[in-house]
């Protein structure tokens, strides 16, 4: 009689993204041979509006679930209802971890982390860090654990991946005492940065291990200097308003500002806030839209102003990095817009020609892979972002070097 040795059972993996109106979501299968393929992916849109809706797509974006509800529903009911519809979704298997992406991971938080009680109180510690992202993070967290109290939970940084900045670039002209309280140079984007510097690594191995720029160029953007495949600089800081100029933040702003905004025109704090972190930007500064291609469909002149705004922003941090790094080999596009919009790639190019950078036309139009010409000194390069596999991959590294069962 011949005996079989049963397969493994197949693992599944979630990762959440919990942001300031929404609940992303995206299902990942193991394969046999360790590979990581989305299957599922979706969003609750509208989260604490009067219509919020849900929508779930396959792995090839096509629609297999959507719901709407037409009236204003509590946060915690709209991920009730999503933790279901994924249990639902996957039955009869189970997920075997859950991982989340979190914006600050503070001065101790060096690398993903296996969530525990430990964990969790230092992590509430660092609310005051980003008071506009952690909270909901926590909560998913702390509602999966109440439901599945054994379920593997990693956390994951948007800040770790800088931890290998030089120290004396992570300071700020402040004193020491402040410092000490951990308001430095941060830095984020870092699970984008680290997808994007691992497929360079396949695609283009000499170049990776060069000194190169990622742009992170999207609604919220920023860019970082590498060298050998090690983050040594980049343009957001203590917070995620710092740096270039984004779809609704202010980028780099002289603290001056601040004061005189607090002192004559007598704005509140609060007010400051949804001014920093909502109006201004390219919605700001053209009056129209946040959305870079609304704006290039216009022949506004303020819509104009907001997208040159932009290019001189990217292209000018682009020579900072560039210092950082002591030259450049490669600068890689990444995210919405820089994945997608070959009238703005072809703008930063031209301004940043001068640091060896000669981009093809023909190859920036089409998208390709690689958009530079043979004999440009700096090839630059197109690679979409994937935060979600990257966290997911985290989660899966994580759960097995516990040994964590579902």
């Amino acid at each position: 009689m011949t005996h079989t040795t049963p397969a493994p059972a197949l693992r599944y993996f979630a990762v959440i993204n919990a942001g300031s109106s929404s609940y992303k979501f995206s299902l990942f299968e193991e394969m046999r041979d360790g590979r990581l393929e989305r299957h599922t992916f979706g969003e609750i849109e509208g989260v604490g509006s009067h219509d919020p809706y849900f929508i779930a797509r396959d792995s090839n974006r096509k629609i297999i679930s959507q719901h709407s509800w037409g009236s204003n529903l509590s946060s915690n009911t709209l991920l009730e209802f999503l933790v279901d519809w994924i249990e639902v979704h996957l039955s009869p298997n189970k997920l075997h971890a859950v991982g989340h992406r979190m914006v600050h991971g503070g001065p101790d938080f060096l690398e993903p982390t296996l969530i525990t009680p430990d964990v969790l109180t230092r992590l509430r510690r660092l609310i005051p860090l980003a008071p506009l992202h952690q909270p909901r993070v926590l909560n998913v967290i702390d509602t999966l654990t109440e439901r599945y109290p054994d379920l593997c939970q990693v956390v994951c940084f948007d800040t770790s991946f800088h931890q290998s900045n030089p120290y004396i670039s992570r300071l700020y002209g402040i004193p020491g005492h402040l410092t000490e309280k951990g308001i430095v140079r941060y830095g984020f984007h870092g699970l984008s940065f680290e997808y994007v510097i691992n497929e360079l690594s396949e695609i283009a191995p000499k170049e990776a291990r060069g000194k190169t720029i990622i742009a992170h160029l999207g609604s919220g953007a920023s860019m970082c200097g590498l060298v050998n495949r090690r983050s040594v600089a980049s343009t957001m800081g203590f917070s995620t308003l710092d740096g270039l100029v984004m779809g609704t933040r202010t980028g780099a702003l002289d603290p001056g500002v601040i004061l005189y905004l607090l002192q004559h025109e007598k704005m509140t704090v609060d007010e400051l806030e949804t001014l920093l972190y909502k109006e201004s930007g390219l919605l700001g500064v053209s009056g129209i839209s946040p959305d870079m291609r609304d704006l290039l469909t216009t022949g506004n002149p303020a819509a104009k102003t907001a997208l040159d705004l932009f290019v001189y922003r990217v292209a000018r941090e682009a020579g900072s990095l560039a210092a950082a790094c002591k030259g450049l080999d490669t600068f890689v596009f990444t995210a919405g817009i820089g994945e997608r919009s070959p009238e703005i790639r072809h703008a930063i190019c031209k301004q940043i020609e001068w640091m060896g950078v000669e981009i093809d036309e023909e190859a920036n139009q089409a998208g390709l892979i690689c958009i530079s010409k043979p004999e440009s000194r700096v090839s630059v390069w197109i690679i979409p972002t994937f935060e979600e596999l990257m966290i997911a991959r985290h989660s899966a590294r994580i759960s097995a070097m516990y040994a964590i069962q579902p």
